[in-house]
């Protein structure tokens, strides 16, 4: 039985079983054989951001096929890429749901959507039931980036989660346009542009 190691940027994988990733940035399905050989780039938002040679592809594995990356009979941890276990507990909030947004990262770069700039508006309507039906804009850094699903879904998905959310609406728009201006102040920082 092999033990679990938490994946690091940098680190060099290798799949042990068929896998299909979601390719970077076209949004594509890809298949890639047991054996197949890759390059972590990022482990933020519960996926991983790989590189793999072999295809010439930058892709993304969902952490619902982690355990494709390590030998049959590896435990691996509940919610070992999650990071975000804790946002569903507790009373709902606006500030919830931005903590929500913020464990949802762009494949390609190690800052999450809000602080990249992505989010443009966030509506909470009241239900008669008392949940909250929860409507989002947000944007993507190119217009050709095929991610746009993956990512809004990604985010639907965590604001679902919330305690009195009922439903989760996450819309891609376009206008205005991205740009890096957008980028929050610590955005810039941890990105080395705040010179």
């Amino acid at each position: 039985m092999s033990t679990y190691k938490e994946l690091q940027a940098g680190d060099t994988i290798q799949f042990f079983r068929d896998t299909t990733i979601t390719q970077i940035p076209s949004g594509d399905p890809l298949t890639v054989r047991k054996g197949t050989e890759a390059m972590v780039t990022q482990t933020l938002g519960g996926n991983i951001t790989v590189q793999v040679p072999s295809y010439g592809a930058l892709a993304r594995i969902n952490d619902k096929d982690l355990d494709a990356l390590y030998p049959e009979g590896t435990v691996i941890p509940e919610g070992a890429l999650q990071g975000d276990s804790d946002i569903e507990a507790g009373e709902f909030s606006q500030e919830r749901v931005w903590d929500a947004l913020k464990t949802c990262y762009d494949p390609e770069i190690p800052l999450n959507i809000v602080d990249l700039g992505l989010i443009y508006d966030m509506e909470v309507q009241k239900l008669d039931s008392g949940d909250n039906d929860i409507h989002v804009k947000m944007t993507l850094t190119a217009q050709g980036c095929g991610m746009g699903a993956t990512i809004a879904g990604d985010a639907e998905s965590k604001i679902a989660r919330l305690p009195g959310v009922a439903k989760a609406t996450v819309e891609v728009v376009w206008d205005p346009a991205w740009n890096s201006s957008m980028i929050s102040e610590s955005g810039k920082k941890i990105l080395g542009l705040d010179e």
